[in-house]
């Protein structure tokens, strides 16, 4: 990969970040036509073995580069993106192009329009170049469906980019594209980047708010909402999205008491004034080895910049997981249901949608026999499922109750008042394909920060190691034999660190980000773009399940 900051015309455009690009492109030393044609390039080569990039717009962006180029030698810029290739998330509405989610219901509606983050990026000086792959519905943490098939991690092809920005994630770490535009409501920005070795960002939960096709919103209180959020290689280029995003075009939630801060600038922040806290394990799913040195790599690196780390636990991480279940199935799967229509649900979302729709009931029997023959965790999971929008005020209640103490708790917790927390992403490294029906989240390390929404990002830090690669003890639980099998094989693979701030702090989390990053290029096994990806497996890469 190209040196950090400092571009050269010498070096493969692909190689270089959005932010390296564009001092390029500003100063003329490259031309808008030749990046787009460099990463259009970049995506014909490689995207044959991933199956990322599924609506091209290769013709359009040939087109729009010239504009940029014409633009320019008449001395005018469009913004601050100008003549930057970019791809976006398949979900998001580009104007002639459809956003199927992963259904064949909505192959052939083409938008009308430009979703209004894709407009922003676009007024900005963007150019589109593709969209990228999504699971069915967005709904599990791989990328496949029967209309585009299945996405291919760049490290490994028998692994999943994640979901379900997972073709975002494949594209941008194989070199297809500086800079994405993506959604998370259960981690799907900040899994598929800890996968694939690239930074991610969710931001506070209200100031990016999704108000997309296939929001999740029963009520206009309800706390979990779908952000958008950018993708890239470098840190520098997330704040960069970051502050052309702005915030969310409309207001339209309850519970959205405060106003949104003004983004600031996270070079500004000194680090070794902050206070971080940390943990390594959240107690219901154990990460490999690979993934605490990798937490305790990147607290190494905020620790010798300055910053006070301590290590701390979040209070009764069970409870808040319980109640992310709880509200996020409420509806029974009938949203789900809404998008898929008529396609026949895929293998990693069918038992949800069976479970779901079931009553407590009936679920409290099914969990006994489950629990009887040695699948504990799966049936302490389907305890929380059954409920219904009528319970929504009495787990709206149990939600604000654990908001309270982990508030309380992040100020007065020994080493505290905290300004940042590292932590996993996950558990485990890229799953192999077919895993996310077992593996659900990895743990409550990413979706506790959808339950509270606080910002949270992703930075990558090392490789698993050939002696990192050894599987977990042998398991009757489902989830754990899963979980082996993932673990098996897993060396080189990328790991990476998640690191949250408070609301409308995300400055701050960023900041962190980059301390963590500048120092992890530096040593051995950092995972920078792969030059040479792996060859195709022999199985087809169309859909599974």
């Amino acid at each position: 990969m190209a040196a950090y900051n400092t571009p050269t015309t010498k070096q493969p455009l692909t190689d270089l970040s959005a932010s390296q690009l564009l001092t390029l492109l500003a100063s003329g030393e490259v031309t808008s036509a030749a990046a787009v044609n460099a990463h259009i390039a970049r995506i014909q080569d490689v995207d044959p073995r991933l199956n990322a990039v599924v609506v091209n717009r290769f013709d359009a962006a040939r087109r729009d580069a010239r504009d940029a180029d014409e633009a320019l030698a008449r001395g005018k810029r469009f913004g601050p993106l100008h003549g930057l290739p970019i791809t976006v998330k398949e979900c998001f509405d580009v104007t002639g192009a459809p956003s199927t989610f992963g259904t064949s219901s909505r192959r052939f509606d083409n938008a009308q329009q430009n979703d209004p983050y894709v407009q922003r990026l676009v007024e900005a000086g963007a150019i589109i170049i593709g969209k990228t792959n999504v699971p069915q519905a967005l709904i599990y943490n791989e990328t496949s469906n029967a209309v585009y098939g299945r996405t291919s991690n760049p490290w490994n092809l028998k692994r999943t980019p994640g979901g379900s920005s997972g073709g975002e994630a494949a594209i941008i770490a194989a070199g297809g594209s500086p800079l994405g535009l993506a959604t998370d409501i259960a981690g799907s920005l900040r899994l598929p980047a800890a996968f694939c070795g690239i930074t991610s960002l969710k931001a506070t939960a209200t100031r990016l708010y999704d108000d997309g096709y296939a929001r999740f919103l029963p009520t206009p209180d309800f706390p979990i909402v779908s952000v958008v959020g950018p993708m890239a290689r470098e840190v520098d280029d997330l704040a960069l999205m970051l502050q052309v995003l702005g915030t969310a075009p409309s207001r339209p939630l309850a519970y959205w008491v405060d106003q949104p801060e003004p983004v600031r600038d996270h070079r500004a922040v000194n680090v070794s004034r902050l206070r971080v806290a940390y943990f390594a394990d959240d107690g219901l799913f154990t990460p490999t080895t690979a993934i605490q040195r990798g937490v305790a790599e990147a607290v190494a690196t905020v620790k010798a910049a300055g910053a006070t780390c301590t290590e701390w636990l979040p209070p009764d991480l069970m409870r808040a997981s319980d109640i992310f279940v709880r509200l996020l199935s409420l509806d029974r799967g009938s949203v789900v249901r809404k998008i898929i229509r008529h396609d026949p649900p895929q293998s990693q979302i069918a038992p949800l949608l069976f479970f779901a729709g079931r009553s407590r009931s009936t679920l409290a029997s099914a969990g006994r026999v489950i629990s009887a023959v040695g699948q504990h965790r799966f049936a302490s999971q389907l305890t929380n499922l059954g409920y219904s929008l009528d319970d929504l005020p009495e787990i709206l209640a149990l939600y604000q109750a654990y908001k309270s103490d982990f508030e309380s708790a992040l100020n007065t917790a020994t080493g505290g008042p905290f300004d940042a927390i590292i932590c996993p992403v996950t558990s485990l490294p890229a799953w192999t394909h077919g895993s996310a029906g077992m593996l659900g989240s990895g743990g409550v390390y990413c979706v506790l920060w959808n339950l509270l929404g606080y910002p949270a990002g992703v930075v990558p830090v090392t490789r698993v190691r050939e002696d990192e690669a050894t599987p977990r003890a042998a398991s009757r639980d489902l989830v754990e034999r899963a979980a082996r099998s993932v673990e098996a094989g897993s060396a080189g693979l990328p790991v990476g660190v998640q690191v949250i701030a408070r609301p409308w702090q995300e400055h701050i989390a960023l900041a962190v980000m980059r301390t963590i990053q500048e120092a992890a290029r530096t040593r051995e096994g950092y995972p920078t773009t792969p030059v040479d990806l792996p060859k195709r497996p022999d199985q087809d890469n169309d859909a599974q399940g």
